[in-house]
C-alpha cells in the first residue's frame, strides 16, 4: 500500500500561483506514476496532470501551459506548480499514484481545497 499527504492549497487570488506538495510512503518501489487530480463540485473525479516513470507527462483540460508537475524520486514527492489560476480552477486537489505490483493499484491523497478568488 501506499500512503499520500497532500500540502499546500488555500485561497488564491485570481492571476496568482499556488503551489501543491504531496508525500508518498510505505511501498513507493511500486510506484509507476504519480500526480493529481481534481473535483468540481457535483462532478467526477477528473485529471489535472500526471508525470510517469518514464517521464511522459498527461495533461487534463485547459491546464496546459499554466500547470507543471515535479517529482523528487528521492524523496517520494510531487509538486504541482499552478500559475495564472482561475475561478474556474477552485476544486479539490487530490494527490494521486498508480502502482504496479503483480496488478495495478491506484492510490489517492485526502484532498486539499484550493479556491480562485475573482
Amino acid at each position: 500500500q501506499v500512503r499520500l499527504v497532500e500540502s499546500g492549497g488555500g485561497l488564491v487570488q485570481f492571476g496568482g500561483s499556488l503551489r501543491l506538495s504531496c508525500a508518498a510512503s510505505g511501498s513507493v518501489s511500486s510506484i509507476v506514476a504519480m500526480g493529481w487530480y481534481r473535483q468540481f463540485p457535483g462532478k467526477q473525479r477528473e485529471l489535472v496532470i500526471t508525470l510517469r516513470n518514464d517521464g511522459k507527462i498527461d495533461y487534463g483540460n485547459s491546464i496546459k501551459g499554466r500547470f507543471t508537475i515535479s517529482r523528487d524520486h528521492a524523496k517520494n514527492t510531487v509538486d504541482l506548480q499552478a500559475a495564472s489560476l482561475k475561478p474556474e480552477d477552485t476544486a479539490v486537489y487530490y494527490c494521486y499514484t498508480r502502482t504496479v505490483w503483480g496488478s495495478q493499484f491506484n492510490y489517492w491523497g485526502q484532498g486539499t481545497q484550493v479556491t480562485v478568488s475573482s
